[in-house]
């Protein structure tokens, strides 16, 4: 497994991999609007606008596939981390969380994260930090991680 800074011609597998991830995981929760809003922020054009900003974007490649991607926002926001289903469970996320936190620019980093992926944080170290809330139609928990800088 290789982790590495996300290139345009990662896009339109990061798009896949996160609308798959999103539709079996996420999607069945929420409002048509939820589904609607996230496929906006997964668009590759949106990713592209977004890589061209303050974003860090991290993939893991495995086995010649990108299976996992991380977003950290400004250096202290994770705005974005799929794994690919068949990859979950195997260390992706833990490892792509640990290489966005090392660049981390924070001393707390910040997460709304959808509600089946709240153990998952946790297990990355993150806790809860405020009620539930909802954007556009995605419903979301706050979440935080102090790092030692």
């Amino acid at each position: 497994m290789q982790i590495r800074k996300m290139t345009h011609e990662d896009l339109p597998s990061a798009t896949a991999l996160c609308l798959e991830a999103f539709m079996l995981a996420v999607a069945p929760s929420l409002s048509a609007q939820g589904v609607e809003t996230f496929a906006k922020v997964a668009a590759k054009e949106a990713f592209a606008e977004r890589m061209a900003s303050d974003n860090l974007m991290l993939v893991c490649v495995a086995e010649g596939t990108l299976v996992g991607l991380i977003e950290l926002k400004e250096g202290r926001h994770v705005a974005m981390l799929f794994v690919a289903p068949l990859w979950q469970r195997r260390g992706v996320g833990k490892r792509l969380v640990n290489a966005a936190l090392e660049q981390a620019r924070a001393d707390v980093v910040t997460v709304r994260a959808s509600l089946s992926s709240v153990a998952a944080y946790e297990g990355y170290g993150f806790a809860l930090a405020g009620e539930e809330g909802e954007f556009a139609g995605l419903i979301y928990q706050p979440m935080e991680k102090r790092l030692s800088l």
